[in-house]
């Protein structure tokens, strides 16, 4: 799969962020489809059938680790790598996010965009990291 036709589902609802991300990942040849609220990221993700899942914990309508949780028990999208961007840094958060199934999880607060597209670039490259 080329990179051009790799899809990113990014969900965030901080306009500043999920602009600065979009911009980054469409410079790295990604297409980048974009999602303000749990609702609409889980009807994208089972629309879109995106390659990878950017997915914040904190947003409206369904937060994040629910949005996680029925992405991951959905048979149609329970292959889709996510990655979880959050503000929640405390341990208990990151191995929740984990465990219900998230492939590396970054805490906005500590984030580069070049990190994040690095990431990216690794779990396509790898499957799974």
């Amino acid at each position: 799969m080329s990179e051009g036709s790799r899809r990113v589902l990014l969900a965030e609802d901080d306009r500043f962020l999920r602009r600065a991300a979009e911009a980054r990942l469409r410079q790295h040849g990604f297409t980048v489809i974009a999602a303000v609220d749990g609702e609409e990221a889980l009807r994208i993700a089972r629309a879109e059938q995106p390659d990878l899942i950017l997915l914040d914990l904190i947003m409206p309508k369904i937060q994040g680790f629910e949005v996680l949780k029925a992405l991951k028990q959905d048979d149609a999208t329970a292959h889709i790598p996510i990655i979880v961007l959050s503000n929640l840094g405390q341990d208990h958060d990151v191995q929740r996010a984990m465990a219900e199934g998230a492939v590396a999880y970054f805490v906005k607060a500590h984030l580069s965009l070049q990190d994040l597209v690095q990431k990216v670039n690794e779990v396509f490259e790898g499957g799974k990291t």
